[in-house]
């Protein structure tokens, strides 16, 4: 049995690691190279003959993408620490200095091997008849197709910047991609030295004409220098190169902002013009064009990044084609669950019979858009109370929210503005709920919310009954197709006025008291999460069974993993599954002997954040504590966000979480990596011959627990799913 089986498998003897200290800073995995280590996994799914082959291609631009956002976030705070001469280590010991070293080197090597893999995967799309055609390879056809094409959809929007003492060198935009040309004057041999932004509003890559079952495709950038006589009249290429800048994306809001939203359009506006971070150049550009380029870029030599190959990698999604479902993976349409359809779909009704938890995006998220829609077109609701984190452009929800407000409801929205890369979608959708008459409140400037809850109060007889929606994921409907996320609905009186002292506190600050259900952040989440790790110390000194299951995105809290450690040195067994960053080192002779570390890279996104205590009993049992929770544990979510953790109590749905989407999990065997005291993760074969369970198929194949009319909490599926 593989071991990456933690449901079933035994733990795996400790290793010892003489040289670690096990008090000092080592104890502790660096949250940038764990990071790294996360998206070299995604990277390996390239190559992972199990998926379908554009998906494969797919993966690999997401590592791409992946690590631009890495550069312009994260690389490029530690920078600005670097050179603001800021030597405070993280908690591992590294200072940002270290750090910036360890990081380019790893980075280095992961975007060369992107390189290969894209050239591996052009190979494989060539056997199936999907091919990118160079400028050498193209025919008579294809070069009259592309004229005629490059006048109409391209040539409108370029703009030829010559480089002298006349035209200073323009502003190229943060993921700007740019040819620089070293021209020829026909008549006299006049040098010209130019550049030629490539439009990010246009295609990278351009369609060819094809015969039926094949696609031909050429990049953008090769269209352009096949024309570059239309834009350069009377002269010709002697020299060129591209490059693609990356800038720091962070936002500086002041802190006494007296107009939040017109403070964050203008820290926008500053963003786009942060910082080059990285450029990255095609291998053999002239020394003196690229010597301008990276003097008026403002970049050092550590800074540059050449590359034999394609600049910016994340447009090779392009070529992930809908025309090829066979190259896809198969159709998944979503569930309905079936406890809505036994009440003809009406959310209320079926709620009211008993608390409902779906499990995105096997479940369809279309219920939770249906439950703001009722409550919106509902003459008996009189409130609707909502935090937005994020969501999709033209968001159903914000749509539903809108038509309650003009139709007299008192809507409430907590619109977070500061939604790294959403603030612009976030602005809009603020104005939008403002006219439609909402109360839209911003939260505090110095925490973000990024808690996820719908409140809906309803007249019903001579008596108000809150429904409320407590959620792992944002309410997005495009992303809640790929993240598996968690939607808790009920009409628990306790849990409803538990939501009302939080969106109470959101919008007038008051600290909310009592809370029955329910854990916050920056307040109670971290101290009542320690407090449970402790108690399971307690029942393990006591003899009795002792436990913790853990599934989140990002383990690095350093209070969290030094309370999993002494739970571990207590004797407790913890399994968890960390999709991300993981900061703790499992494993561990002397510190971490009982734990365990996975992490699950597959089909769909995991995102949902749930944490589970025997208390007393083990795992999996009706009788333990179990959580849902909108945070990761790290430092900001739990001491600097507005987050919460809601306690099931209701048994099926105890029953769905524990012994349904944690066990498999914890048994998916398919698609896990094991993560190794050195903070490596490792993917272990399973046994030829050997079934391969993979908890997505098992999900896909089985409703949730708590959807299905008649189940209770006795009734959990076998953890099966059928083979290939």
């Amino acid at each position: 049995m593989t071991i990456a089986d933690f449901l079933k498998s035994p733990l795996s003897p400790a290793t010892d690691l003489p040289d670690l200290d096990l008090q000092g800073p080592g104890r502790y995995v660096n949250r940038e190279l764990s990071w790294l280590g996360f998206n070299w996994r995604v990277l390996e799914e390239a190559e992972n003959p199990r998926v379908p082959l554009l998906e494969r291609l797919r993966f690999l631009s997401i590592s791409a993408a992946n690590l631009d956002e890495f550069y312009t976030v994260r690389v490029a705070g530690l920078r600005e620490l670097a050179h603001n001469g800021n030597t405070t280590p993280a908690a591992d010991g590294l200072s940002p200095a270290e750090q910036l070293v360890l990081i380019d080197e790893d980075a280095r090597n992961l975007m060369a091997e992107q390189q290969r893999v894209l050239g591996v995967l052009q190979g494989q799309m060539a056997d199936e008849n999907i091919h990118i055609v160079g400028r050498d390879d193209l025919t008579e056809a294809d070069v009259k197709h592309l004229g005629t094409a490059f006048l109409e959809q391209v040539f409108p929007v370029l703009s030829p910047l010559a480089i002298d003492p006349a035209h200073p060198f323009p502003f190229i935009a943060n993921m700007g991609y740019c040819l620089a040309l070293q021209l020829e004057r026909n008549r006299d041999k006049r040098p010209l030295q130019a550049l030629l932004p490539i439009p990010a509003q246009i295609d990278r890559f351009m369609t060819l004409p094809s015969d039926p079952g094949q696609h031909r495709a050429i990049y953008l950038e090769d269209v352009v220098l096949l024309h570059i006589d239309s834009l350069f009249p009377q002269y010709k290429v002697k020299d060129h190169f591209g490059f693609r800048v990356l800038r720091d994306s962070d936002l500086e809001v002041e802190e006494e902002a007296e107009d939040l939203v017109r403070e964050f359009e203008v820290a926008l506006k500053r963003r786009r013009r942060g910082e080059v971070v990285r450029l990255t150049i095609s291998t053999g550009a002239p020394k003196a064009l690229r010597a301008i380029v990276m003097r008026e870029l403002h970049v050092s030599p550590d800074e540059l990044i050449e590359l034999n190959g394609m600049l910016g990698v994340a447009d090779t999604k392009e070529l992930v084609l809908d025309s090829r479902p066979d190259l896809l993976w198969p159709t998944f349409t979503p569930r309905v669950p079936e406890r809505v359809q036994d009440f003809d779909g009406n959310m209320f009704d079926a709620i009211k019979q008993k608390d409902m938890l779906l499990h995105h995006p096997y479940e369809t998220f279309d219920m939770v858009v249906r439950f703001l829609n009722q409550a919106a077109l509902d003459p008996d609701v009189v409130a609707i109370k909502q935090t937005l984190y994020r969501t999709s452009k033209n968001s159903p929800i914000v749509a539903a929210l809108c038509e309650a407000a003009e139709d007299g409801k008192s809507v409430t929205a907590l619109v977070e503005l500061k939604a790294r890369f959403d603030e612009a979608a976030n602005i809009r959708q603020s104005r939008r709920l403002e006219r439609s008459g909402a109360h839209v409140v911003y939260g505090f400037l110095e925490w973000k919310t990024h808690a996820k809850i719908s409140q809906v109060v309803r007249r019903e007889g001579d008596k108000l009954v809150t429904y409320t929606h407590w959620g792992t994921g944002n309410y997005h409907p495009i992303t809640a197709k790929i993240y598996t996320d968690l939607s808790f609905f009920t009409c628990d009186p306790a849990l409803g006025r538990d939501a009302a002292k939080l969106f109470n506190y959101l919008s007038g600050y008051a600290m909310p008291e009592g809370l029955e259900n329910l854990l916050i952040s920056p307040h109670t989440l971290k101290p009542g999460m320690i407090d449970l790790i402790e108690k399971e110390i307690e029942h393990a000194a006591a003899g009795r069974p002792a436990a913790i299951w853990l599934k989140m995105n990002s383990l690095i809290e350093p209070d969290m993993i030094d309370a999993l450690y002494r739970a571990s040195q207590g004797g407790v067994k913890v399994d968890c599954v960390i999709r991300g960053i993981c900061g703790l080192r499992p494993g561990v002779k002397g510190l971490s002997e009982n734990i365990r570390v996975k992490s699950i890279v597959g089909r769909f996104l995991e995102h949902s954040r749930i944490a589970c205590f025997g208390n007393g009993h083990g795992l999996p049992h009706g009788k333990s504590r179990v959580f849902i929770s909108s945070a990761d544990w790290m430092g900001r979510n739990l001491n600097r966000r507005i987050e919460t953790g809601v306690e099931i109590r209701n048994a099926t749905v105890k029953a769905q979480i524990v012994s349904q989407i944690m066990a498999a999990n914890l048994a998916d065997t398919a698609q896990s990596w094991v993560m190794e005291p050195s903070g490596r993760f490792a993917r272990h074969p399973v046994p030829e011959g050997e079934f391969a369970f993979n908890c997505h198929r098992f999900f896909m194949e089985n409703p949730s627990l708590s959807g299905r009319g008649s189940a209770g909490a006795k009734d959990v599926p076998q953890l099966t799913h059928t083979e290939d």
